[in-house]
């Protein structure tokens, strides 16, 4: 079976899928530069992304999908799962294929992931909406730390764009090593690359504002008050809000 590599990006995933279709493999197997361990036994085909490909690709997949499974294709390609590549790849193909009913057929293997691996992205891309908190630092900034399961910052962007307008600020990806950045005299969000990587959980003391520090106490003052022991439901509490997620909230640090 011959491995298709290509190199992480979306526009390189469906410039895979047009190449597939030039090229006429019988089955393949599809692997992201991430995830690739090379071997001397594989027969590997090196995918070079090609913008006027991946466009074909995109508009035949656009014109054919609903609104909700076309969110799905891109939802379950930021999973970066790797077995999701693998998966959407035949997902797109069925979708390429055969009428645009059978992306409402769940009892395809490959659209029943898709639908299912979409679920669990959005949920994730719910909660950083809800969850995610911001510390005012120096320069009229405001910064958030995550740690999310999947790649969720492209997805969570117009929901913070249209909230905060009147601010600028860094969502910030611990794991995957990048933010995304709002400035709000243009109104333009950007993907930016910093140049540290923040070690705990908390931003130094040094950067936050004197303000956002008398705030934070304020808060955590009201929310103690408010706390009736009595009445706390720690189970209730973590289905509501996953606890990984307690670390990045004021009230509970």
């Amino acid at each position: 079976m011959e491995i298709y590599v290509f190199d992480n990006s979306f526009e390189g995933f469906l410039t895979l899928i047009f190449d597939y279709y030039v090229r006429k493999p019988k089955q393949i197997k599809v692997v992201s530069e991430r995830d690739f361990l090379p071997s001397m036994f594989d027969e590997v085909y090196t995918v070079i992304t090609d913008e006027t490909r991946a466009k074909r690709v995109h508009k035949k997949l656009k014109d054919k999908l609903n609104k909700t499974s076309y969110k799905a294709v891109q939802a379950v390609f930021l999973s970066e799962e790797a077995e999701s590549y693998e998966k959407l790849f035949y997902y797109c193909c069925l979708i390429i294929n055969e009428t645009a009913a059978v992306q409402l057929n769940y009892g395809n293997d490959y659209v029943f992931y898709v639908m299912k691996m979409y679920r669990s992205v959005h949920r994730e891309k719910h909660h950083h909406e809800a969850f995610i908190r911001f510390e005012k630092i120096n320069q009229d900034l405001f910064f958030a730390k995550t740690d999310p399961k999947y790649n969720v910052l492209p997805l969570i962007i117009n929901h913070f764009r249209k909230r905060y307008t009147d601010q600028n600020w860094i969502i910030y990806d611990k794991i995957r090593k990048y933010g995304i950045y709002y400035e709000k005299s243009s109104g333009n969000v950007q993907q930016i690359q910093l140049n540290f990587t923040p070690k705990s959980s908390t931003t130094p003391t040094e950067f936050i504002d004197v303000n956002e520090n008398l705030y934070q106490e304020l808060w955590k003052s009201y929310f103690n008050s408010t706390t009736i022991e009595a009445r706390k439901n720690s189970k209730l509490q973590i289905q509501m809000m996953p606890k990984r997620f307690w670390k990045h909230l004021t009230e509970y640090n």
